[in-house]
């Protein structure tokens, strides 16, 4: 079959696609506060990073009504109950509610691994109880994966393939509210008896309005709407920033209440009276306030001027990072697609980009350093072909299979982040390491002989900048400020002490750290040029959505109409995609179509000035 030429692909998109057209979303639009962040951040980080947190203020007023609402009780009292009778509990998501589904999965999995480990004996049958179903399977979670969300037959089968019954709980996570593949999770996991929640940032009356499909799932009586709306994000569209942390705090503290609520059916113990949501809120309260803090935004915007440094230089940094390993691991995948920068390299690629950043565990083999990652082992997408022609019919099928192939067990484990991928990736002057440590880690990096000892002590002799990031109670935190201080006085150290109120799965470590990663590598993105005033405008158009999206920004910065401009990002798609499938550098579609539109350069002069632009940023 011949390839369709890039205006017929637009002329499709533009013709089949009106249900994509997603400008109206409130998390599509942009955020008054920070509209003017590309100026400040530039000319300071750390008031780049005070814009980013005041947004992020938007998430704690939104938990603190989510509290005073009393919702938190009668979710927990379902998920419970339908445990307590053999039910499992499914978290489903794409892109970045997908990779907080896989986080789910692994903080519920890690408790009970714990308890299993202190001698509690009933801990083993609660371990295996979650499931993340993440579009594209555990691939995604550290490399998008091209396309898969527009397929609500894909949600549906992937959580088929689980064998979601009316025994379970499905939370079906959508930061617009609109996404295809977790709506059909949704619609699956309704089939089958089971209980669903659908939690989505944006206001119902926007969704049915404009969007056929979420307009379907709200009507549903029987799904159960959890509405987090915040706001627009601080960067126009960029949902991982604040839809993804409101979903996190809610989600956290429902499982943080299903899990006291279990552990007291289990000694025949009433469950203890305390005010979860309301523990959570204070806890989330006080780490907002400390990352808002001018002491920890001057912390950061030195790690902010580093990474910014090594990028713009074309060096590579690593982090090193073992309890919050997923938490930095999702934070590096998002940066590929909301920025344009090369994704996580596999060990044996040569002609791929080199990654501007990459991660490491302490564990001696990738395999294990994935299991202890994911606290079990990863779970791929691998159809074959007959299967993906089932779902989506002929004519997208081998296109998309072609994508599937390349998502298997195989494929993850090229990714080398154990310590067996150390030595492929050596640090040298211009370079940067830092180390993510937690409480728990903090004798790694005081010991000489610990993961994140060695593995700075190696960066600094190599010439390399070093930085230690911190994030826990306040003696701990004392503590690693002041053993840095001593042992490498020039390392960039950031201090996050957070507030423990005893819970379990520390919601506010988690929601800090996130908050606190999410700004680091936006703030460092906008200084390197890629984000003007709030507007992402080096996303990749990887789905349709983001095809949408491109093509609005097209339009507003270029002065065309939609249509001119979604011809223009077709034809930059075109010219990049040769780079972008062999896993090779190259310019943003948006930037690439605005430029040719602006001065009528032909591409290879239009590559040439974007990248001119970038540069004097």
């Amino acid at each position: 079959m011949k390839e369709p030429t890039p205006r017929e692909k637009a002329q499709k998109f533009l013709t089949e696609a009106t249900q994509f057209r997603l400008g109206a979303l409130l998390t599509e639009s942009f955020h008054p506060r920070s509209r003017n962040l590309s100026d400040i951040a530039r000319r300071d980080a750390a008031e780049g990073l005070g814009v980013l947190f005041d947004v992020d203020r938007d998430v704690v007023e939104r938990f603190r009504r989510f509290v005073a609402e009393g919702r938190a009780a009668g979710i927990r009292d379902t998920v419970v109950s339908r445990l307590l009778n053999g039910g499992r509990l499914f978290f489903t998501g794409c892109g970045s509610t997908g990779r907080l589904s896989i986080q789910l999965d692994s903080i519920w999995r890690d408790f009970w691994q714990r308890r299993q480990a202190a001698g509690d004996e009933h801990a083993a049958q609660w371990e295996d109880r979650t499931f993340s179903v993440m579009a594209g399977g555990d691939f995604a979670l550290i490399k998008a994966v091209e396309g898969f969300e527009d397929f609500t037959q894909f949600g549906r089968r992937q959580i088929r393939d689980l064998g979601v019954s009316q025994q379970d709980v499905v939370f079906s996570i959508t930061e617009g509210g609109e996404t295809s593949f977790v709506i059909g999770t949704a619609w699956e996991a309704l089939e089958a008896g089971a209980k669903v929640y659908f939690v989505y940032n944006n206001p119902d009356e926007i969704l049915r309005e404009h969007v056929i499909r979420s307009r379907e799932v709200l009507d549903e009586p029987r799904i159960e709407k959890i509405n987090l709306t915040t706001g627009p994000m601080a960067i126009s569209g960029s949902t991982r920033m604040q839809a993804t942390t409101i979903q996190l705090a809610v989600l956290l503290t429902v499982l943080e209440m299903t899990i006291r609520e279990i552990l007291a059916r289990q000694t025949g113990q009433p469950a203890e009276a305390e005010d979860i949501p309301g523990l959570v809120l204070k806890e989330l309260e006080q780490v907002h306030e400390r990352l808002a803090s001018e002491d920890l935004r001057q912390e950061l915007a030195r790690l902010v001027e580093m990474e910014e440094r090594v990028y713009r230089s074309g060096r590579r940094n690593n982090y090193y990072a073992d309890r919050l390993a997923i938490d930095i691991l999702t934070d590096t995948t998002e940066r590929s697609p909301t920025f344009c920068v090369p994704a996580f390299k596999k060990f044996d690629d040569p002609e791929a980009a080199e990654s501007w950043s990459f991660l490491f565990l302490p564990y001696a083999t990738t395999e294990e350093a994935w299991q202890r990652l994911l606290k079990r082992r990863p779970r791929p997408v691998e159809w074959d072909l007959e299967t993906v022609r089932e779902l989506i019919g002929e004519e997208a099928a081998e296109r998309q299979h072609r994508i599937i192939r390349d998502i298997g067990m195989k494929e993850i484990l090229r990714f080398r982040i154990g310590l067996d991928g150390v030595s492929i990736r050596p640090l040298g002057p211009g370079d940067s390491a830092t180390a993510i440590v937690t409480e728990e880690d903090l004798p790694s990096l005081e010991q000489e002989d610990g993961f994140f000892r060695t593995r700075l002590d190696e960066a600094r002799q190599a010439g390399a900048d070093t930085g230690v990031v911190f994030a826990g109670p306040e003696e701990p935190c004392r503590q690693a400020r002041e053993f840095v201080a001593g042992w490498a006085p020039e390392a960039r150290g950031v201090f996050l002490q957070t507030t423990d109120c005893g819970l379990h799965l520390k919601p506010g470590l988690r929601l800090g750290v996130k908050m606190m990663l999410n700004a680091l590598s936006t703030c460092t993105m906008v200084r390197l040029g890629r984000v003007m005033g709030n507007v992402m405008i080096w996303v990749v158009p990887s789905n349709l959505k983001l095809i949408d999206r491109s093509t609005r920004y097209i339009s507003q910065l270029a002065g065309v109409s939609y249509e001119e401009a979604c011809y223009a990002l077709f034809e930059a798609i075109e010219y990049v995609s040769p780079r972008m499938a062999a896993g090779k550098a190259y310019p943003a579609p948006v930037g690439l179509a605005v430029m040719r539109l602006r001065h009528g350069l032909p591409f290879e002069q239009a590559e040439q000035r974007l990248y001119e632009e970038v540069a004097g940023a």
